[in-house]
């Protein structure tokens, strides 16, 4: 299946570095965000995670659960963890879903249906589980993002376009480029001016499909 935005992202059980999980019903009513990675001792994908270690409170503020998945088995990432907090500083207080078996991998189209893991595998095998899911209460897929393997992540842009999410989804306007939390947002254009001006207060018309406003 192909996943797209607004869809319900596939539920699943898993076995992780913390226990077991049912997927949805670990999301709960949070936001929540799932980042995968092709295989545990690998540099770039062990900087990341400690990105997302230090960033722990960040995502609890937003009310935002993070989740791990990669393509080896639980003791390993158990291992892979304290790599992980030798490099980043910071625990990793968040679980990683094993999936040696590919069906988180498969599910959320990373990987073809007939991919499997040889024997002597390298990362190259699984080389495109490299995708970032944001996921909305809803359980629905906000936002997705698929870097190469060369390429870390910009986690801090994950948090923006977090904010972006949550913001637009709680107040009903959009976001502007580089937009970030306390800059002005924009109107929808399905909204009218006199229904815009009486729910936002005074706005500006910078084109007539194009106006910014303060949230207040």
């Amino acid at each position: 299946m192909s996943l797209r935005i607004n869809a319900v992202v596939p539920d699943f059980a898993a076995e992780t570095s913390q226990g077991p999980i049912r997927f949805h019903d670990w999301i709960g009513d949070s936001w929540a965000i799932l980042f995968s990675h092709p295989k545990d001792f690998t540099p770039v994908c062990t900087t990341e995670f400690g990105a997302v270690a230090q960033l722990s409170a960040e995502w609890k503020k937003r009310g935002t659960k993070v989740i791990g998945v990669s393509v080896d088995g639980v003791e390993d990432h158990k291992r892979w963890g304290n790599d992980i907090q030798t490099v980043s500083g910071s625990e990793v207080d968040f679980p990683i879903i094993a999936d040696d078996g590919l069906t988180v991998s498969k599910l959320y189209d990373m990987l073809p249906e007939d991919a499997y893991l040889p024997d002597g595998r390298t990362p190259a095998d699984s080389a495109t589980v490299r995708s970032v899911f944001i996921i909305g209460p809803d359980k629905q897929l906000k936002l997705s993002m698929t870097y190469p393997m060369t390429v870390g992540r910009n986690f801090a842009e994950i948090l923006r376009a977090l904010d972006a999410l949550q913001t637009t989804s709680k107040h009903g306007v959009a976001t502007p480029a580089d937009w970030t939390i306390g800059q002005d947002v924009i109107i929808p254009p399905s909204v009218s001016d006199a229904d815009a001006k009486q729910k936002y207060g005074e706005y500006e018309t910078v084109l007539p499909y194009l106006r910014k406003t303060p949230l207040r």
